[in-house]
């Protein structure tokens, strides 16, 4: 997985570049992802979608970071963001599942912007 696939500019290539690569499109889209819902619902938001892809995204570079590049500093820089959007994941499900339950409605889609950034501080 070390092994240079292709070269550009003295940068090398490697599988392991490619995952860190696409780790680091998801960690950083996730605010893409965020600015779209909030301007959605012209309010701020943060969709499940954005501790999806933070996990998602952490968890890459954390791979990344033990098998491809062997470097402590980088996976412990990830495992704090990742601790945290898995903590606001499920505080974001424990709270649709109980609006869930005392509305008697089905819950929103996962992914939806449907919660102001204001909320999830006073749970």
């Amino acid at each position: 997985m070390n092994s240079p696939m292709l070269q550009f500019f003295n940068v090398v290539v490697t599988p392991w570049k490619l995952i860190g690569y696409f780790a680091v499109l998801l960690f950083a889209g996730r605010w893409l992802v965020q600015m779209l819902a909030t301007r959605a619902q012209g309010k701020p938001v943060i969709p499940t979608t954005f501790w999806s892809m933070s996990i998602a995204g952490s968890g890459l570079l954390c791979a990344y970071f033990i098998w491809g590049k062997s470097d402590s500093v980088g996976l412990i820089a990830n495992l704090f963001p990742m601790g945290v959007a898995i903590y606001n994941l499920l505080i974001d499900l424990r709270a649709r599942h109980a609006a869930r339950a005392s509305d008697g409605q089905s819950p929103p889609p996962a992914g939806t912007a449907d919660r102001p950034v204001q909320e999830s501080y006073q749970q």
